[in-house]
């Protein structure tokens, strides 16, 4: 009967009456609810949340999504949704057949979107918009991967602040796609865990922040894809550098690098790496 009444009045809207007066009226007297639409800003925050959280765990029930659905002062179940609806637009899901939640709304398509073209950009804002949210930064995990000089004045202090946003986002996005281990060893320890760019930060501003352009390495792999003696062939298949294997090298080396060529990668749930990146850095490999 109340669902019947609201049909029956929401057809002519009282001239006197916004539709969001309206919306007041019937709560107080019928106790409904009305939709509250997503704006961009706390689309920024769910996406960085989709970001630092590995692929499986967007249930309400997690308890990273009912803390910042409610600093949101929006229900878990509102959130878990609009993070399965990020996910029905990531196309490597879509390719393993992996559908997530349909209904995503223009807003989310566009926040998408704009993810997918500026990474650096979007990357700093969405980490700026979850930072409005204090003391959300423990998720994921935000050790800097970059020495930075300490700054010397207020563009310098912007610059430095710019620059651990973009880290931070970049390293628990990358974690999260591969589970938190190493892409190559399986090692599960956060502190010797690297989100190893392939086309290096210092060459490319644009890719920065774009999770394609990294992977999970160990402290170890990272220091020598980093420096070009090892890579990975077509197949995700490691290439170690001659420099690496040949004469006599200690049982350490060995085990850690010759011992080891051939193994594939393991791939992330989402974000695969850049193939186009990995045959940059194999055009510079030191074989």
């Amino acid at each position: 009967m109340i669902v019947g009444t609201i049909k029956a009045r929401t057809k002519v809207l009282p001239p006197h009456l916004s539709s969001f007066s309206f919306g007041i009226l019937l709560f107080k007297k019928y106790h409904v609810f009305m939709p509250r639409k997503w704006t961009e800003h706390e689309l920024l925050v769910a996406m960085n949340l989709y970001c630092r959280l590995p692929f499986g765990q967007f249930d309400q029930s997690n308890k990273h999504i009912r803390e910042i659905a409610e600093r949101m002062d929006r229900t878990p179940s509102s959130l878990s949704m609009k993070l399965c609806n990020l996910a029905s637009l990531d196309s490597y899901h879509r390719d393993r057949g992996v559908k997530g939640l349909p209904g995503a709304s223009k807003l989310d398509r566009k926040v998408w979107a704009d993810f997918q073209q500026d990474w650096t950009g979007m990357a700093e804002r969405s980490e700026t918009a979850f930072e409005s949210l204090a003391g959300l930064n423990s998720i994921g995990t935000s050790e800097p991967e970059i020495v930075i000089d300490l700054p010397t004045g207020p563009s310098e202090t912007e610059r430095t602040v710019k620059t651990r946003r973009l880290q931070r986002f970049f390293r628990n996005t990358i974690l999260a796609s591969y589970e938190n281990k190493c892409a190559l060893t399986g090692m599960a320890i956060p502190q010797l865990l690297v989100a190893s760019h392939i086309i290096p930060w210092s060459e490319n501003e644009e890719r920065r922040a774009d999770p394609t352009n990294g992977l999970c390495l160990n402290v170890l792999h990272d220091k020598a894809f980093d420096r070009h003696l090892i890579t990975f062939d077509t197949d995700l298949r490691l290439v170690v550098s001659n420099a690496l294997k040949t004469k006599d090298i200690p049982e350490f080396q060995s085990a850690n690098f010759a011992n080891l060529e051939g193994t594939k990668l393991n791939e992330p749930h989402r974000f695969a790496p850049d193939e186009r990146a990995l045959e940059e850095h194999r055009a510079i490999f030191a074989a």
